[in-house]
């Protein structure tokens, strides 16, 4: 796979770099002008860089938040990612899928799924991952 292949790739990992300094402005000079942020879970939507920096410098945090890339997948106009993120008090993961023009993020698409307990009526198939 060409770099070109995968060039959307390339820029969601700049974005968790960025989203790693805890300067959320900083972000913002890979998202596009029409940037927009959707939480289909919480029916939320959030437009533009402003307020994307704002809502994550505003988010109660016990500290600086940490995030773990557990894979990137993608082409040359979308990715998606799986990410552990912490505080060092709170964790969740997330899955957001992004969309790619011109070398900037226009559109995120993020879900914050909430581990459960795995029902018993299937335990004698499966196994617990560690």
């Amino acid at each position: 796979m060409s770099a070109a292949s995968n060039h959307a790739v390339t820029v969601v990992q700049e974005f968790w770099r960025l989203m790693a300094t805890n300067d959320f402005s900083s972000v913002g000079v890979i998202l596009a002008e029409e940037f927009v942020l959707d939480w289909p879970q919480s029916n939320e939507r959030i437009r533009g860089k402003d307020r994307f920096a704002a809502m994550n410098a505003e988010y109660p945090a016990n500290g600086p938040w940490r995030f773990s890339i557990h894979r990137i997948v993608g082409n040359q106009t979308e990715a998606v990612s799986e990410v552990s993120i912490t505080d060092g008090v709170q964790q969740a993961k997330a899955v957001t899928f992004f969309t790619i023009a011109d070398s900037k993020i226009t559109r995120i698409v993020e879900y914050w799924p909430e581990p459960y307990p795995a029902p018993a009526n299937r335990k004698h198939l499966v196994e617990a991952i560690q």
